[in-house]
């Protein structure tokens, strides 16, 4: 059984790497703002659950006759501000800029939807789908900190403007809850998440390498 991973996120990559996990990379392609106007008014965990599921069954819709024993998992994550803005990735320096302005000094909840499709035989036999939220203590950077760190580039496209393995790290004071949901995949979910559709994840590790 291949575990494939529709996100072409390399935090997620390394997380179940190092996890012992060697996924299949596929991108969905999905257009998150045609999924989100699809919504209406959606709550936040609504929103990236259904951004979740769109790619998960994106994916699974393409590469059935490729892989027809497989686990698809699709995430999505944004960060519901203390102010209650829920954002994505700023896209540009001036809204990062501006992101981490009104994030500075205050806490966040970086909330994380997950969707898993089960593919036997080609097809969909089952589906699952969750969420959760993890607190994300911001520190109060210099401006000539905060200028250095838009400049790498980094917080531009990535949710909420900030990362916790990269440059953004120096910039986070404490995280409460699952830190491996702040680099974008949550383990202990997803491990559950395959339960809910017959699979131990204990059944996908790679071998480890013998030294």
């Amino acid at each position: 059984m291949r575990f494939v991973l529709a996100s072409a996120s390399p935090a997620r990559l390394s997380v179940l790497r190092s996890a012992g996990i060697e996924p299949l990379v596929r991108v969905s392609g999905v257009d998150e703002d045609a999924v989100t106007a699809s919504l209406g008014d959606p709550a936040p965990a609504e929103l990236v659950s259904a951004l979740a599921q769109a790619k998960a069954d994106a994916v699974a819709a393409e590469i059935g006759a490729e892989e027809p024993d497989a686990v698809i998992v699709g995430c999505d994550s944004m960060l519901l501000m203390a102010h209650g803005e829920i954002a994505g990735k700023p896209g540009t320096r001036e809204a990062a800029a501006k992101r981490w302005a009104q994030n500075a000094g205050s806490s966040g909840e970086l909330l994380t939807g997950h969707a898993i499709v089960r593919l036997q035989g080609g097809e969909v036999t089952a589906r699952a789908n969750g969420h959760l939220g993890t607190t994300v203590r911001f520190g109060e950077p210099s401006e000539a900190e905060l200028e250095a760190y838009i400049a790498t580039g980094e917080p531009l496209q990535v949710a909420g403007g900030f990362t916790l393995e990269g440059f953004g790290g120096w910039f986070i004071e404490g995280v409460d809850g699952d830190p491996s949901s702040v680099l974008g995949i949550s383990l202990p979910l997803t491990r559950k998440l395959l339960a809910e559709v017959g699979v131990s994840v204990v059944t996908l590790w790679s071998a480890p390498t013998a030294e």
